[in-house]
């Protein structure tokens, strides 16, 4: 398969080297429009081929990554949906989708977003295990074609990723409130504590363990989150006022001098904390379900969307057409006995009848 790459900072370089190093016979074709990251990508091995302008890494592509900060990804998609073949899945790598949702009225754009990343940036830092283990959000539409589904499913988890179906608005909302909301807090927290430090006219302390990981991200890449924030800001801004609503109750259990209140608001958040990062290692047996659909537009994203509403990850996906092309019957694999019930439920409230191979 030919893959394109348009834009080989980290993550698009990552994608290239992921590409080469685990998809079998694959070329991988890199274009960006600054022509001395084309030739790190180059000496870094990330690349078979640099093309010289867009539509010739399209040419005879299969599927095509679209990796370029956010402000930038609706002219790049509609400028690869121009050039790219009928039979080509076009994917996105940012971190806000409303920007993408002209591109996503083409059945072969199908957005997405890593959740993978590092602190440095550009291709001299990336690595083809970048996105091993990590989830790979996918954002199709009833316009979304299943085939073009199918193999930008089994590509991302060839790439070692776990690819999970999500809304597009769910996305922005949700990646709000674990990824853009701690960026802003971050950023408070830096500027505060150094006006801090100036109010009280003393020199700024060392950082104490708390602050420092709590400011970690803070003053990230300004092109890029200034990008972010304006994309996804009616999310984000809904996100701050929550926080600045939380932050009042402290406040005032604060002036009060209320221990009962406080105590309970710190069992609750390391509560919350444990059920964030306490996952379950063991994922349990793998069930493989299968079942007819009616060929129809959007039938594929419907069972997705619906098995990722009920928590159900995907491991695994296939597609097969019948004879007359009439229906097809779609397979999933899904790991653990509990999910699997859940996804029998979903698909048969679906009005499609299950068969456990």
């Amino acid at each position: 398969m030919r893959i394109a790459v348009l834009g080989v900072g980290l993550i698009g370089g990552s994608i290239a080297l992921a590409a080469r190093q685990r998809v079998p016979d694959a070329t991988v074709v890199g274009w960006d429009p600054a022509p001395d990251a084309l030739a790190r990508a180059r000496e870094r091995g990330a690349l078979d081929e640099a093309a010289p302008s867009l539509a010739e890494a399209l040419a005879g592509a299969g599927a095509c990554f679209l990796c370029a900060p956010v402000g930038q990804l609706a002219d790049l998609a509609a400028a690869a949906l121009a050039a790219a073949p009928r039979d080509c899945v076009v994917s996105d790598v940012g971190s806000a989708k409303a920007p993408l949702a002209r591109a996503s009225r083409d059945e072969r754009f199908i957005g997405g977003h890593p959740l993978a990343g590092a602190e440095t940036a550009g291709v001299e830092h990336a690595r083809g295990d970048l996105f091993d283990g990590a989830v790979w959000y996918l954002t199709p539409t009833p316009h979304s074609s299943g085939i073009l589904y199918e193999r930008l499913h089994r590509l991302i988890v060839t790439f070692g990723a776990r690819p999970v179906a999500i809304d597009a608005d769910r996305h922005d909302r949700l990646v709000a409130a674990v990824s853009h909301l701690p960026h802003v807090l971050a950023n408070v927290l830096a500027v505060n504590a150094a006006c801090a430090a100036e109010r009280e006219r003393e020199p700024v302390p060392p950082l104490a363990p708390s602050l420092r990981d709590a400011t970690r991200v803070a003053g990230a890449n300004s092109d890029i989150w200034t990008d972010i924030y304006l994309a996804n800001r009616d999310a984000i801004a809904d996100e701050v006022e929550r926080v600045r609503a939380a932050l009042g109750e402290v406040v005032a259990a604060l002036r009060r001098g209320d221990p009962g209140w406080v105590r309970d608001w710190t069992e609750r958040a390391r509560a919350a904390r444990r059920t964030l990062v306490e996952r379950d290692l063991a994922d349990g047996p793998l069930h493989e379900l299968a079942f007819v659909v009616p060929n129809r537009p959007g039938v594929v994203a419907q069972v997705a969307l619906g098995l990722s509403r009920a928590g159900v990850n995907i491991a695994d996906l296939a597609l097969a057409p019948a004879a007359d092309m009439r229906s097809g019957a779609i397979t999933v694999w899904v790991a653990g006995d509990e999910q699997a019930d859940r996804a029998r439920e979903v698909i048969e409230g679906l009005g499609f009848a299950v068969a456990e191979r």
